[in-house]
């Protein structure tokens, strides 16, 4: 039994260890998503945007209640560092309850809805299991965090601050 729990133990952490990403696959680059004025953007678009500034991505969503109760944090991180971009994608089931979650919430920031939520490559790419969902990319364009859910979390400050 002993032999048994040792060989799961092994298991997980060999899982457990894959390395993240440090940059976009081409597939997650060229997928779209819809701006707040209705036009499609690619999510390179996106990126050349806010070129050689950090960025935080949040992924949520405004039925998300975990999403709605870490904005408080969101909030304090962009109080905190204004120099930084911040870029909302939303999986929303529709873009009305999305542009009314950015109204109610007074969520900052520049903002995308993600017209097939989590079936697309873009979430294939992120492999999304929980929202929210937070990223940083540094001034070179490099992935330095991929999956935290607290907008206070270490390893995003940290990045943040580098």
């Amino acid at each position: 039994m002993n032999k048994l729990k040792y060989i799961f133990v092994l298991l997980i952490s060999f899982l457990s260890c894959k390395d993240e990403p440090t940059q976009f696959s081409a597939e997650a680059l060229n997928d779209t998503f819809i701006a707040q004025n209705g036009t499609e953007v690619t999510f390179q678009s996106i990126l050349n945007k806010h070129k050689g500034k950090t960025i935080v991505i949040d992924v949520w969503a405004s039925w998300c209640s975990d999403c709605i109760k870490g904005m408080p944090k969101v909030k304090a991180l962009q109080a905190s560092n204004p120099e930084i971009a911040y870029v909302f994608l939303s999986l929303d089931r529709e873009q009305g309850a999305w542009q009314r979650g950015i109204k109610k919430y007074n969520v900052n920031g520049d903002h995308y809805f993600m017209p097939n939520a989590k079936d697309c490559d873009f979430a294939d790419f992120l492999n999304i299991s929980w929202i929210p969902r937070y990223l940083v990319i540094n001034k070179a364009g490099e992935i330095v965090v991929f999956n935290v859910i607290e907008a206070d979390d270490d390893k995003l400050i940290k990045a943040i601050k580098n």
